[in-house]
């Protein structure tokens, strides 16, 4: 009588198993899977913000939870292309394999900047389909969101008005949210920043910002001497406001260019959890834009 009585206290102890398994590949939609599956998901984020997303390895615990995973939701537009495949392959899990329900790839749903006309080695690490860091402009989250709901949703139905209504809750609180900040963010308008990466295209390109230039003489190799001698010259000529870079990007060339063209060097988060206040999604686009809004005067 005592064992019976111990398990069903346990049972009502103990949370109830998540329906839905995620798998996120970067931070940013391991977040945006739970805002919109809260309790009802488990989420595994492959990744974190001060890694580059360009360059992880395949980890066996990387495969171990893939195979568990019921979805696997990942930018696409090859930002993963270095691992992923080989975690799909490995996992052996039949769900999350490419045209299967459970493979969501954003950038499917979105319009991409920055397709080539043509892609050689002499032009770096160019995307063919695009830039693929896509999260950074409001708009593209609410698209994959209303995308993400609707997969929640399917691959799970006794739950689906579970995922309807925080799904809609969640684009409500989104759209006042880009109505907010692109009020706060209009003194940015034209102001001049240089990067690191062409990890902030979006960012600039929704805010009406303007790219002064980049650290990387071409996209994915690192800064050499001569390219920022060249840059110091540009900048001494038209000044930037400052340079930004990602919290994952190293800051030696950052820094040296700030100290001897006079502009300051700032951290973005760039990804949920990139700085301790971007804790969520709404917080990292708050915490951006408080940093952006720093220098702009």
């Amino acid at each position: 009588m005592r064992t019976l009585l111990l398990l069903f206290l346990l049972a009502v102890a103990w949370p109830a198993a998540a329906a839905l398994n995620v798998f996120a590949c970067t931070p940013e939609w391991g977040a945006l899977a739970k805002e919109l599956g809260a309790e009802r998901v488990t989420v595994h984020t492959a990744t974190s913000a001060l890694q580059d997303p360009h360059r992880i390895e395949a980890r066996p615990s990387l495969i171990a939870a893939a195979r568990r995973a019921d979805l696997m939701v990942c930018t696409g537009a090859e930002l993963e292309i270095g691992w992923l495949p080989l975690v799909q392959t490995q996992s052996g899990n039949p769900r999350i394999q490419l045209g299967q329900p459970g493979y969501l790839e954003a950038a499917s749903h979105v319009p991409l900047l920055e397709r080539p006309a043509r892609v050689d080695r002499s032009m770096g690490d160019v995307h063919p389909a695009g830039n693929p860091h896509l999260h950074l402009d409001p708009r593209n989250v609410a698209r994959i969101a209303a995308v993400l709901g609707e997969r929640m949703a399917a691959l799970d139905p006794p739950q689906a008005a579970f995922y309807g209504g925080r799904t809609r809750a969640f684009l409500e609180r989104w759209r006042e949210a880009t109505a907010r900040w692109e009020k706060d963010a209009a003194p940015l308008k034209g102001v001049p920043i240089v990067v690191h990466h062409r990890n902030l295209t979006y960012l600039i390109h929704w805010l009406g910002m303007r790219e002064a230039g980049s650290l990387e003489p071409r996209p994915g190799l690192p800064p050499t001497s001569a390219h920022l001698g060249e840059l110091l010259a540009a900048l001494k000529r038209s000044p930037a406001k400052a340079i930004a870079r990602a919290a994952y990007n190293d800051a030696r060339a950052a820094d040296w260019l700030a100290e001897r063209a006079g502009i300051p060097s700032i951290v973005l988060p760039y990804t949920v959890g990139g700085t301790e206040a971007a804790k969520d999604l709404f917080a990292l686009y708050a915490d951006t834009l408080a940093r952006l809004l720093a220098v702009a005067n």
